[in-house]
């Protein structure tokens, strides 16, 4: 179906994207749902922080980044579906398996193998979602598909944290495991393999090596600063969200169900209202050129920002939350744009290999360090702000969101020059 003119989404694209979001959303309530549990098996395990933070950072996802890359070349030649669920059936049962952890290196081991699960799952997606929208729609399309962040943090808080303190925090990571074996099922029947470059002029050719497709995004000076952004936008996220849980039963003595709720209701969902606000804004301003949209991504961390810190410091609850609205709206803002253009800008045939060198510096970089790097700042300032160090260190670590916001911006000019040669 290549040389196709039309600017419609394939057939099917609805129940396509609609499977896709439901892996996601279970990827990340398998990811997510450890930091609800972070008292629990603090406790149980006698850890520190900064132990907290390897199981909720860099034992995962330093193994989902590197094995994503030979699962993404794979890929760009084979079916990206049965990738997909395979990914699905390993990740979901290393979820249920980390409830029968015996202690720390037991359960440190069993995340990496979440991580590897993980691995294939993205990469795989956003290429095919490629191929069912047109460059003009996949903004939205990855926007929609990034809601699994949204629904995932409330999946893995509102139901981790009401089944951990029912049943214990061993429970609760099976029960939110076990569903994806379900869906594997489900998707093996329902989802589709779509044609590959279905919205470009010609057939690509094979793929190349992926130090070959690395070199290429290296050389876009756009495709640089697009991945910097990304990657410092997810430190900055990752960090925050792994953490605020914890944050909120420590300062404001909060149980697991309430923080679990409370996560849900005010990041949860607005989180997913503005990301889909984000990618449809986002569609709409690349029309004109997509350094616009990515000049609107540019803005809102100067907004977000010093509010979410703000939130951090105050003394209630109540206006801590109302401080948190607009930050909680932005928070899922930018994956959706990001994604998209990472796809819009690379060749067909290096679709999956490019996302996943991006999420190789997103998770290897954000989710590996983002989470250590807060429980490392709380040890350290636990001596001088004892129970109100992790919300300093929060407020601390939320300045890095200015310096992904630079790169926004020098990836709109790179675009902007590049249309006008």
């Amino acid at each position: 179906m290549n040389n196709q003119t039309v600017s419609q989404p394939l057939a099917g694209h609805r129940t396509t994207l609609f499977l896709l979001l439901l892996v996601y959303t279970l990827s990340i309530s398998d990811r997510m749902i450890l930091s609800i549990l972070f008292p629990d098996i603090k406790a149980e395990f006698g850890l520190s922080d900064t132990q907290l933070g390897l199981l909720g950072g860099i034992s995962f996802a330093l193994f989902y980044a590197t094995i994503g890359l030979p699962i993404a070349r794979l890929a760009d030649q084979y079916s990206r579906k049965k990738i997909i669920i395979v990914s699905l059936v390993i990740f979901s049962l290393m979820t249920a398996f980390s409830g029968l952890a015996a202690g720390f290196i037991s359960l440190l081991l069993l995340r990496i193998c979440v991580g590897i699960g993980e691995a294939g799952v993205n990469p795989a997606s956003h290429s095919i979602i490629a191929d069912y929208f047109p460059p003009h729609r996949r903004g939205f399309a990855m926007a929609t598909l990034m809601l699994g962040g949204s629904f995932g943090m409330i999946l893995g808080f509102v139901g981790g944290g009401f089944i951990a303190e029912a049943y214990g925090w061993r429970i609760a990571l099976i029960a939110v495991g076990l569903p994806g074996l379900l869906l594997a099922a489900v998707m093996a029947r329902l989802l589709k393999e779509p044609g590959r470059g279905n919205f470009e002029a010609e057939t690509p050719p094979p793929p190349p090596p992926i130090l070959t497709t690395a070199a290429i995004m290296w050389a876009n000076p756009a495709m640089r600063h697009l991945v910097a952004g990304a990657t410092i936008a997810a430190m900055m996220s990752y960090g925050i969200t792994q953490w605020l849980p914890t944050f909120f039963m420590r300062t404001h003595d909060l149980s697991q169900s309430e923080t679990g709720m409370m996560m849900a209701g005010v990041f949860g969902i607005l989180g997913a209202i503005g990301a889909l606000v984000a990618g449809k804004w986002f569609d709409r301003l690349s029309l004109r050129g997509f350094q616009y949209g990515l000049w609107m991504l540019t803005i809102v961390p100067f907004i977000s920002m010093p509010l979410f810190m703000l939130g951090l410091l105050a003394d209630s609850l109540t206006i801590a939350m109302l401080f948190f609205i607009f930050p909680a709206f932005a928070a899922n803002y930018f994956m959706g744009p990001i994604l998209a253009m990472v796809q819009t800008l690379s060749p067909v045939n290096m679709r999956a290999v490019s996302s996943a060198i991006q999420m190789l510096c997103i998770n290897l970089v954000g989710l590996g360090l983002g989470p250590l790097l807060v429980g490392m700042l709380s040890d350290l300032l636990s001596p001088r702000y004892g129970d109100d160090a992790l919300g300093v260190a929060l407020a601390y670590f939320t300045i890095l969101g200015f310096w992904g916001a630079l790169h926004c911006w020098l990836c709109g000019r790179a675009i902007a020059k590049q249309q006008a040669q």
